[in-house]
């Protein structure tokens, strides 16, 4: 049985072999249509699959409905094999590069017969791949760019994928009876933006048999190792996969070892130490070159018994970077981090007005029924051209439609009329002051001009933020997870600025991006500077990205107090509008 997100990306898959294939347009676009159409649906998809109600779903006929519970019953997908056989599976790596869709690789492939992103890299250096038609020198420039991000960033998947991939087998491990205690370990279990493979930990009476359930997992390419007490496998995704057996006894100690990091269990066996004892992924014990008469281990059956007989508060996952964790662990200093069901709204969505998916009330009706008070809305302006950005006549309009949909939603649920708009190269933004005034909230974000030197690129996002009308930076280094770098920006400046002018810094839930980066929250929050958890959601299903949100902002050590969306509908209206309002005579001596 396989997910929703699956069957999306087999979709898209599939209009990719056929535009390769040069199959009729409309069958190709039919197959993108049910990719998206899918994709924005907020109903069960179990339940329409196994009931035969794909077709309620629209743009979703008879022959596809037939292949998509073909593969979600099987998992596997004959039609779908046969177009894959009809080209070399090394020609699938050229569409992990930046910039390269299904048209540019065809002609790659038909024109000078490239198969390998290596005889790619040689054509874009000798060449022959500018002088193709649409291609040019610039394109050839930017793939070896995309080639080079590639070569980086070997090895290493977004948080997104491990979670997926992590669920699945997870779903898979507990479905055998003999599992006492499971549990992720690893830089996923610690929410790291990048994973480099998957970490499972199981505690049985068991192991030669849950090894063996492991193995048999069905979605494994090969089994690199299998032992007594672990086990590797590569998914057919690319990942890798461990597995450790242990006992019930031992499990606290592998748990906290093996979710880590390094560094943290550094400190902790330090501390371990100064209690006389020793500590590793199986047990802690008396230090035998300990002095005589040190404290008595008490029992220990959980990770939190552990870190209090270490007297120390227990550190989440997210935390545990020795970053200063344990000194405010053991001082009770620890904040008490954001939660999910603290989220009452998000802001930064986009609607098929620009670039998304879904219309004005199918975005309200998926926030409130992932329970949000608020929402706001925040479509591209006009200098994202390739995003088709609203100019004024189309964004007021919408203003109006959003004003009107909120005198029916009367107050259980409210949209905010916002816009995300362009920060120019010179830092103005693409709309005028006359414009913004019309707006509640505006997210200026820079989409272009991405090679500015830093100091050019940071006095851009600066002059921008110093408007009265920006509300929130979005995205503020414009990275791309393993796709694009940031571009050059001194963040400290910026968030400097931030603070100054009362401006909110978003952080971007897409995990292609995660941006502010979970390593600059607490230089934010001591500043006093508020914090967007925003899903840049591009689709209904695009607002579930406010987990990676919320598992970021963890992770940079934010509460509830620090994030804006948590407020109540009633709180958060002044926070949108402090900055139009001058700051009351005396508030700041």
């Amino acid at each position: 049985m396989v997910s929703k997100d699956q069957t999306v990306a087999m979709l898209e898959t599939i209009a990719r072999l056929l535009e390769l294939k040069g199959e009729n347009p409309f069958k190709v676009r039919a197959y993108v249509n049910a990719a998206r159409n899918l994709e924005a649906s907020s109903a069960n998809f179990s339940e329409i699959v196994e009931n035969g109600r794909l077709d309620e779903l629209g743009g979703i006929g008879e022959a596809i409905a037939g292949k998509i519970t073909e593969f979600y019953q099987t998992g596997r997908l004959e039609y779908y094999e046969q177009l894959r056989a009809g080209f070399p599976d090394t020609l699938f790596e050229l569409f992990e590069l930046q910039g390269l869709g299904a048209k540019k690789v065809k002609a790659l492939y038909d024109r000078l017969g490239i198969k390998t992103i290596a005889e790619l890299e040689a054509a874009c250096r000798d060449g022959r791949v500018a002088e193709l038609p649409g291609f040019g020198s610039k394109t050839a420039q930017n793939i070896l760019q995309a080639i080079e991000q590639r070569r980086k960033h070997a090895g290493r998947y977004l948080l997104s994928d491990a979670t997926l991939w992590s669920e699945q087998i997870l779903a898979h491990l507990k479905a055998h009876p003999d599992i006492s205690q499971i549990s992720v370990a690893g830089s996923l279990q610690r929410g790291r933006e990048t994973i480099g493979d998957l970490d499972f930990l199981i505690a049985t009476k068991n192991p030669s048999g849950v090894i063996d359930h492991f193995v048999s997992y069905g979605l494994i390419e090969r089994v690199l190792a299998k032992g007594d007490t672990k086990a590797s496998v590569l998914l057919q995704g690319g990942i890798q996969a461990d597995l450790r057996v242990v006992a019930n006894h031992e499990f606290p100690f592998a748990q906290n070892y093996f979710i880590g990091s390094k560094e943290h269990n550094v400190a902790l066996r330090g501390r371990a130490l100064g209690f006389g004892w020793t500590l590793n992924e199986y047990r802690i014990a008396p230090d035998p070159g300990a002095r005589k008469g040190v404290k008595p281990i008490p029992a220990i059956n959980t990770e939190e018994d552990l870190y209090h007989a270490l007297e120390l508060d227990y550190v989440p996952p997210e935390l545990r970077e020795n970053l200063g964790e344990i000194e405010a662990a053991a001082s009770h200093q620890l904040p008490a981090l954001v939660e999910w069901n603290n989220l009452r709204g998000a802001f930064h969505c986009h609607t098929h007005a620009s670039d998304g998916r879904n219309s004005l009330e199918e975005m309200a009706a998926a926030a409130r029924e992932l329970g949000l008070r608020y929402l706001g809305i925040a479509d591209h302006s006009k200098s994202s051209f390739q995003a088709n950005g609203l100019d004024e006549k189309r964004l007021l309009a919408q203003v109006e439609a959003i004003r009107e949909l909120n005198r029916q939603y009367g107050r259980e649920f409210r949209l905010f009329a916002g816009l995300e708009c362009d920060i120019l190269r010179d830092g103005r933004l693409d709309f005028s002051n006359e414009v913004l005034a019309q707006l509640d909230y505006v997210v200026a974000s820079v989409h272009a001009s991405f090679t500015q030197p830093e100091a050019e690129m940071t006095r851009r996002i600066i002059r921008a933020l110093e408007s009265p009308y920006v509300t929130i930076l979005g995205h503020p280094t414009g990275r791309l997870l393993l796709a694009r770098e940031p571009y050059q920006v001194d963040l400290v400046e910026v968030i400097r600025a931030a603070a100054e002018t009362r401006t909110i810094i978003e952080l971007n839930a897409n995990p292609r991006r995660l941006d502010m980066d979970w390593r600059f929250w607490k230089l934010a929050k001591e500043q006093g500077v508020k914090c967007a958890i925003n899903p840049d959601a591009h689709s209904t299903q695009g607002l579930h990205d406010l987990w990676f949100g919320v598992l970021s902002a963890r992770k940079g050590w934010l509460t509830r107090e620090d994030v804006v969306n948590c407020l109540s509908l009633s709180s958060i209206v002044p926070v949108l509008n402090a900055k139009k309002t001058p700051p009351a005579a005396g508030a700041n001596a």
